[in-house]
């Protein structure tokens, strides 16, 4: 007798449904899997056989076919012995066939029946809501994720022995159901705010155009000066997310088993903070079985790396596919995979090895052989991909013994908001919405400079020796700067403020 469920694979960020079809034929007792399975799917045949017994349903002693369609898709995961189980049920007639029209399962099986958690319940419930799938079986765990997805019905789902008694009487398992607008308006956790930072008021100041327009950012200063404890609030700086760009944040959190039992939506913008020991795979993504990596954890987040010379320099190389494109592409002799990886990269270094070159309060005492070579760790092409570069000194003291707080995160985000609303509207038709992601005919177009302040950017242009990139990233900076000022124009103010936060070509 043969049956037949859906169930679904995630490629890459996305899903894709897949047939599980269970064929019960007369012969000598064997399960046989066929459909491109990797190892974890060949094994299901034993987590289905101890699962079906323990809860109490005879297991038929029967040649067992398995067929996961389509053929050509690679079926990797725990995920699909559920449905294997549900459909070997039904193909036994334990479970009503017509039961499982329209019905998508998805799980992972205990040798008791419990049913457990799998990656990507997120896409999968997508990707059943789009081939007209009315309702999805997922794990408990899952169901939170999986119910953000309007359309069908999420029935969670916590022991074999329950979904299949639900098949057979109906009404025995209540659609999850969650409750957005309470989750985007909860508080960050956390609770960190920019008025907790002494003095660096320009700084923040950099840091207020970077998160208006996008754009990445090079803090450069000794140790203890604040740059961790600036780069932690950039977060609370960035518009809320939207709803859109919650749930593409939310299927690389997903995807990626980042999500917690009860989390349904990633409402807070990520903050990614790698170790500077971190390998190539592990931030841009990949491995034996590709997974996301730091770059698109951080996707409409924040990415920082600390002390940024210390990264590996091949590491440090593989951002610039993401950093240009807003996506990165792993590509294997099977197959080629692409996740998305829109962040605001925030970079923290010293100005030498010792830390304190400059400092009126430490002597530095390195050669000047050795601050080349700890500065040429980062290449030009990335740097130049930096486009703010700014100073933080040490805190002086009377700053830190001030006893009135700096300016909120809450004020300095209404500005932020309002410069990128600016930008939505003024690339309306364009495929990005901010002026970082301006390509040279963007900035051609719609940064509009003065004479004055033409005269200072050539200026500027001669005496630092820009390149061609990092006259384009001050042009865009300068569009940003008049943006949070409201106006239409760039004006000479602006160029001059932008030049400025190009610090290393300053010298």
């Amino acid at each position: 007798m043969l049956a037949r469920v859906k169930s679904s694979a995630v490629v890459g960020v996305d899903a894709t449904v897949v047939d599980v079809e269970v064929d019960i034929s007369p012969g000598l007792p064997a399960f046989s899997t066929v459909g491109l399975p990797e190892a974890a799917v060949r094994e299901s045949r034993e987590r289905v056989r101890a699962a079906i017994e323990n809860s109490g349903y005879d297991y038929p002693e029967d040649r067992i076919t398995v067929n996961l369609a389509p053929a050509d898709l690679k079926k990797e995961g725990s995920g699909f012995d559920l449905p294997i189980a549900v459909a070997l049920l039904a193909a036994a007639g334990m479970i009503p066939a017509d039961r499982l029209e329209g019905l998508l399962v998805l799980g992972e099986l205990s040798l008791d029946g419990a049913v457990k958690p799998v990656r990507g319940s997120l896409p999968m419930a997508m990707a059943a809501r789009q081939t007209g799938v009315r309702a999805v079986a997922v794990p408990e765990r899952n169901a939170a994720e999986s119910a953000v997805v309007e359309g069908v019905d999420v029935l969670p789902v916590g022991h074999l022995s329950v979904l299949v008694e639900h098949l057979r009487n109906g009404g025995g398992i209540e659609p999850a159901r969650v409750d957005l607008a309470r989750m985007f308006g909860a508080p960050a956790p956390g609770g960190v705010d920019f008025a907790e930072v002494r003095g660096q008021e320009h700084v923040k100041r950099a840091l207020e155009v970077a998160c208006a327009g996008g754009h990445n950012v090079l803090m450069i200063g000794p140790p203890g000066s604040g740059k961790t404890m600036l780069a932690r609030r950039i977060p609370t700086l960035l518009p809320e997310l939207s709803f859109d760009e919650a749930l593409s944040t939310t299927k690389v959190h997903s995807v990626a088993g980042r999500l917690a039992a009860d989390q349904s939506l990633v409402t807070i913008r990520p903050f990614r903070s790698p170790h500077h020991t971190i390998s190539d795979a592990g931030l841009i993504g990949g491995g034996v079985h590709p997974r996301p990596g730091e770059v698109s954890l951080a996707h409409h987040g924040v990415l920082f790396l600390d002390e940024l010379p210390e990264f590996k320099k091949h590491v440090l190389e593989v951002l610039r596919q993401p950093l240009e494109d807003g996506e990165v592409t792993i590509a294997r002799a099977a197959v080629s995979l692409t996740y998305p990886a829109s962040f605001m990269l925030v970079a923290a270094m010293n100005p030498c090895p010792c830390g304190y070159l400059n400092d009126p309060r430490h002597e530095c005492k390195c050669p000047p052989f050795s601050i080349r070579r700890y500065r040429s760790r980062v290449s030009g092409p990335l740097m130049d991909r930096l486009d703010i570069h700014v100073e933080v000194p040490a805190v002086a003291y009377k700053d830190l013994s001030a006893a009135a707080d700096g300016e909120s995160s809450a004020a300095i985000r209404e500005r932020v908001t309002l410069a990128r609303k600016t930008q939505a509207q003024r690339f309306s038709a364009q495929p990005f919405t901010t002026n970082a992601r301006m390509a040279n005919r963007h900035v051609k177009k719609f940064c509009p400079i003065d004479p004055t302040g033409e005269n200072i950017l050539k200026t500027a242009v001669d005496r630092l020796g820009l390149s061609a990139r990092a006259y384009h990233r001050v042009l865009k900076i300068a569009r940003t700067i008049a943006d949070l000022a409201g106006e239409k124009d760039i004006l000479a103010p602006h160029i001059a403020e932008a030049v400025q936060y190009r610090s290393l070509e300053r010298g």
